[in-house]
């Protein structure tokens, strides 16, 4: 078994219902019986496979078919309901066709069951009216009874420190209480991660299917995962997050736990998108927000299933490190520089090493020998094999490097020296503070020989292909940064501020504010804007222009214009009365032959600010996991460019900043090429502020856009913003 061990590295406390959840999926996965109802040994049945997988790896608990119509089956005693049974049932396995699933749940309840699992399909995977009522049916009672249920439309878990195998699966499975834990609603997916990861040599202590999780979700499973000292990776297929809150705990949970979540997920939301009418919208799909939100607590993304077995496989093995100073021994000139080139595009270097460890080298190599990190010891090796061993100790001592990479493939069939040298850097790996990591550069197949040896070896991560071991180890790094415990942050915002948004969304009459109610909005949230007033004539529009000062702009005013420069509803660079009352006229001409005759509010008379950057700052309401804040390039070049990043909201300064440092924009903040710094602060203050707003909001804004936000070195202003509301909040403001 792997012999690293959790460290709890913060202190994270679950709500009551999480506490609930935790202990009642225990009852699951550590259950006293196991009881089929729908027993029957017709050939290649779901009931019979579990059956004899039960059988096979020798479940201790009691074991008890159900079928009213067979007195005996499988050559044991077939009971014809829970009340003939020899004991209480404890976990249930619902068989039956999907028309009575609902009665058993209801009647396993009451005879004294704690959980159980529907293998049976036919429910909401199904459009047709009937299963859609059967899947409502089947929650409401699994809420009434409080049992906790996985599935239906799943394939059976595995428990294996219990031998409880209640799959369909019939490959070889390890019973053995391994680091891993699975959870995902496809059980074809998660049985095939368990096999990978089996075939690897890397043990998976549970793997739980939730299929249509009409109970249970797989956030509930991470919360249980991240509460079992056997649990040291966490890895969940997931194809939606219906519960965001339940979600973000979970990994709160995992985090504080110092268990990486390891995720493979599907698909951006469309729904999502097309509900957000402005740019910030458009450009927050549900996999940028769901990397922004759980990125933040400890959730590790990956592409695909290769690259999660990778990932998987390097956070068992290796233990977060201190830093991101690589170092590497390698026996080929080639893969010294493929080594090179890899971590250089995944934005790692290799670091210089320290003189002592350069001296010893350079000693140990001979005079004429090229002392470099990545080191290629090949030469060398060829005429001394111990030199190989002496720099691979030489480049763990070293205090200036905080990973060892060993360019190197387990072999497939019994090499003495190569095995020699494996168990001696797996002992020197034990000793070390930091990880070692041994990386072939294609994948290879692992023999019999392979697994066995490579499970002998927990001390040092073995990966396979060279881009998917960056990328792992990549990871690695980025979880060690991750702060010790998220905190919870709340909205700063001000009573007077949160007064404002009420009256406002009161108020609002259509699917998204106007510029003037949009721009209201911010002020109240500490967000600074430019100076302007709202003209109704052309009149209004010269004496405004005269108090505000020239340089000025006119901006068209209506709620049902959301992208006012598309229609030539913004004139820039007005400096006489003359080009202040043409504009006017114009941009009234203008509106007034739109399809749709769009409702003129008037035209807005604004300060025309001078800015050094173009910036665009925004949230938006991401269907699956909550409001999401976005920070970038901004101007009419924001598509194009797309420099921009997203976090959770609300966010503190902190965030913001960390936020703001993920752009170019950023960088040019800073100052950039000899340019002076700019107002950075105000920048961070419009973020927290619209962050604030959106959580204020709860889910009555689909999306806020300032775009541009204009920064110079003294301040930052909005100079446009764009409020849509969302639909249902919208008819709610509007009185309908």
């Amino acid at each position: 078994m792997e012999a690293r061990t959790n460290t709890a590295i913060g202190q994270w406390s679950p709500s009551p219902d999480a506490s609930r959840i935790v202990k009642s999926i225990h009852a699951m996965l550590h259950p006293r019986n196991i009881v089929l109802v729908g027993a029957t040994d017709k050939p290649g049945n779901y009931a019979e496979r579990i059956w004899n997988n039960l059988i096979k790896y020798q479940y201790e608990g009691g074991l008890y078919p159900v079928n009213a119509k067979r007195e005996t089956i499988w050559g044991v005693p077939c009971y014809k309901d829970f009340a003939s049974l020899p004991d209480k049932p404890d976990h249930v396995l619902v068989l039956v066709p999907a028309r009575f699933a609902v009665q058993v749940i209801r009647d396993a309840a009451a005879a004294g069951a704690r959980s159980a699992t529907i293998v049976t399909s036919g429910f909401s995977e199904l459009q047709d009216d009937e299963s859609q009522k059967l899947a409502g049916q089947l929650q409401q009672v699994i809420r009434e009874t409080g049992l906790a249920v996985t599935g239906p439309n799943c394939l059976g878990n595995l428990s294996a420190g219990e031998k409880l195998f209640t799959n369909i699966d019939d490959r070889i499975v390890t019973m053995e209480a391994g680091p891993v834990a699975i959870a995902g609603q496809s059980g074809a997916i998660v049985m095939a991660i368990r096999q990978a990861l089996e075939d690897r040599g890397v043990g998976v202590g549970y793997m739980v299917t939730t299929g249509n999780e009409a109970g249970l979700e797989t956030p509930d499973l991470m919360s249980y995962f991240a509460a079992d000292p056997q649990v040291r990776v966490i890895v969940v297929y997931l194809e939606g997050v219906r519960n965001t809150k339940g979600f973000r705990d979970a990994c709160k949970a995992a985090r504080a736990a110092g268990k990486p979540v390891i995720a493979l997920k599907l698909g951006a939301s469309e729904g999502g998108r097309a509900a957000a009418m402005a740019h910030t919208g458009a450009l927050a799909g549900s996999i940028e927000t769901f990397d922004a939100i759980s990125t933040r607590e400890g959730v590790i993304r990956v592409g695909g299933l290769d690259e999660l077995i990778e990932t998987t496989e390097c956070f068992v093995h290796a233990d977060p490190p201190k830093g991101n100073r690589l170092a590497a021994v390698t026996l080929s000139g080639g893969k010294r520089g493929l080594l090179i080139d890899a971590f250089f595009k995944a934005g790692l270097n290799f670091a210089p090493l320290s003189q002592n460890a350069s001296e010893k080298l350079a000693k140990m190599l001979g005079p004429g020998s090229i002392v470099g990190n990545p080191l290629d010891a090949g030469f060398a090796a060829v005429v001394d094999p111990s030199v190989y061993m002496q720099s691979i100790k030489i480049m763990i001592d070293d205090p200036d490097t905080d990973i060892v990479i060993i360019d190197a493939e387990l072999p497939k069939a019994p090499h003495e020296l190569r095995e020699k040298n494996l168990r001696i850097v797996n002992e020197m790996a034990a000793a070390a503070s930091k990880p070692v990591v041994y990386i072939s550069a294609m994948s290879i197949g692992f023999t019999e020989f392979t697994k066995a040896l490579r499970k002998s070896l927990p001390h040092i991560a073995v990966m396979q292909g060279m881009d998917r071991a960056v990328g792992a180890i990549k990871a690695l790094i980025e979880y060690a940064s991750l702060r010790k415990v998220v905190p919870e942050i709340v909205s700063s915002s001000s009573a007077s501020a949160r007064a404002t948004l009420e009256k406002v969304l009161k108020n609002a009459n259509g699917a998204a504010l106007d510029e003037v109610a949009s721009k209201k909005l911010l002020k109240a949230y500490g967000i600074p804007v430019s100076k302007e007033e709202i003209a109704q004539t052309a009149a209004d529009a010269v004496k405004i222009a005269k108090k505000i000062g020239f340089p000025v702009v006119a901006k068209v005013v209506s709620a049902e214009i959301l992208h006012k420069s598309d229609i030539g509803g913004v004139v820039l660079n007005l400096n006489s009365l003359a080009e202040v009352k043409k504009a006017f006229n114009d941009i009234t001409a203008r509106v007034k032959k739109l399809k749709g005759k769009p409702k003129l509010e008037g035209i807005l008379i604004a300060q025309q600010v001078k800015a050094e950057l173009e910036l665009v700052v925004g949230s938006a309401l991401d269907a699956e996991m909550g409001p999401v804040v976005l920070f970038g390039t901004g101007g009419v070049d924001i598509e194009l460019m797309k420099d921009v990043a997203l976090a959770g909201a609300p966010l503190d300064e902190a965030e913001a900043k960390q936020l703001i440092g993920r752009t170019k924009a950023g960088v040019k903040l800073k100052g950039y090429r000899g340019k002076p710094a700019l107002h950075e602060a105000s920048a961070v203050k419009a973020l927290v502020g619209l962050s604030n707003l959106m959580a204020d909001a709860g889910q009555r804004i689909a999306s806020i856009d300032v775009n541009p936000f204009l920064i110079n070195a003294k301040t930052g202003v909005a100079v446009d913003a764009l409020i849509v509301l969302n639909n249902a909040a919208a008819k709610s403001a509007a009185g309908h």
